[in-house]
């Protein structure tokens, strides 16, 4: 006789198991809400639409007959895709570092090499805007006092580093909401086409809008209809944003001076001019000596009179490039200290640092023409041989 359970046998068995295994099941789905972020609360617990039917099952198998349930067994987490493709986690943001305050950016100022004359106008425009703007704040009327600038002077005489001074200040003063520089001469003002200048304009000053829009050698926009169009674009839009960006034009004094008198709209609203002066020998040896000092290189007294012996050659126009003469002479000397060393194995800590006076020797001067040869000797005394090489 057969020990096998009858059909009746099974259906009774099943019917004492049905309880545990609805309750078992709805357990299942409660821990699979929870996993989804679904209140349990207001969930159907015999709703499964929120399952995904093509995802692997996630129930384990349900209790055979006269066995005891099997435990319940949940979905592994699925895998971190960027792991598995060996790619790192994005790094954290490096948290920006707090905005100096107006102290600190008027000692900045005051750090720079020279410009005496220069600092005392920015700190009597930073004078005037403060109070400007406390008695905007106390209720009081005040003239409207512009806050764009022109800068005039030679090449290498400080403007832009001034131009980006001046940002700060004006922002830790509360007149400009970021106080960037953006530096920009005609060829990103104006485009190919009339209409297209405007925009392209337009764009410049937006990049520039809670900063400074500092324009090099702005006179070049002045001679023909393209550059009218932009001076057109600035005008408006320095109105229109007068309350948050500063333009500064800069260049030569004479033709910075014609440019802003050609132009109405930039007459009214560039009043202050400030001229920056070239640099005294004595300064200029100060901002070498301070190249070399920051590099990490020393500068002995030779190479200090060999770079007072250059000075002394430069011709003083326009063309003389001021701070960017010391920088250039200091960036030939590493590049000559260089080559000197090239045969030195284990050069020692000094020879590393030390820039000679050979290193900032002006190169000779080549030879650009031939002279020409003339030979004084008697005709007869001339050896007529022909070698096939001309004489250099």
């Amino acid at each position: 006789m057969s020990n096998e359970p009858t059909q009746q046998e099974k259906m009774a068995e099943f019917t004492r198991q049905a309880p545990q295994l609805l309750n078992d099941v709805l357990a299942r789905l409660r821990a699979v809400s929870a996993e989804q972020g679904a209140a349990i609360a207001g969930l159907n617990p015999l709703d499964l639409s929120a399952i995904d039917p093509h995802a692997p099952g996630a129930f384990g198998p349900l209790s055979v007959p006269g066995q005891p349930p099997s435990p319940y067994q949940p979905n592994p987490p699925a895998p971190d895709q960027t792991a598995t493709q060996g790619e790192a986690p994005e790094p954290e943001p490096e948290p920006e570092k707090p905005a100096k305050t107006l102290e600190e950016l008027l000692a900045d100022l005051d750090a720079l090499i020279g410009l005496d004359s220069v600092k005392d106008e920015i700190h009597r425009q930073s004078a005037i805007l403060r109070i400007q703007g406390l008695r905007q704040k106390a209720g009081l009327k005040d003239p409207t006092v512009t806050r764009h600038l022109v800068f005039v002077g030679n090449p290498g005489t400080g403007k832009t580093t001034v131009a980006r001074l001046v940002g700060g200040i004006y922002c830790a003063l509360g007149l400009l909401s970021k106080g960037h520089l953006i530096e920009v001469d005609r060829s990103e003002l104006v485009a190919g086409y009339l209409g297209q200048t405007a925009i392209k304009t337009a764009e410049v000053v937006e990049k520039a809008a809670g900063g400074v829009l500092f324009i090099d050698e702005a006179y070049a926009l002045a001679g023909d209809q393209y550059g009218q169009e932009s001076i057109n674009t600035l005008v408006k839009e320095m109105e229109d944003r007068r309350a948050d960006l500063v333009v500064i034009v800069a260049g030569y004094p004479v033709p910075m001076a014609r440019f802003i008198a050609e132009n109405p709209g930039l007459e009214s609203r560039f009043r202050t001019t400030i001229n920056f002066p070239d640099y005294t020998d004595d300064e200029l040896v100060r901002i070498f000596l301070s190249m070399v000092s920051s590099a990490d290189f020393d500068a002995p007294e030779e190479t200090v009179r060999a770079f007072r012996s250059l000075l002394a050659l430069q011709i003083r126009d326009e063309n003389f490039g001021n701070g960017r003469f010391a920088r250039n002479v200091f960036e030939a000397g590493v590049g000559k200290m260089a080559w000197r060393l090239k045969d030195v194995e284990e050069p020692t800590l000094e020879q590393l640092k030390e820039i000679l006076a050979q290193d900032i020797a002006p190169e000779p001067a080549s030879r650009t023409a031939t002279a020409e040869v003339v030979d004084i000797r008697e005709p007869e005394l001339i050896d007529t041989g022909q070698t096939g090489e001309e004489e250099s």
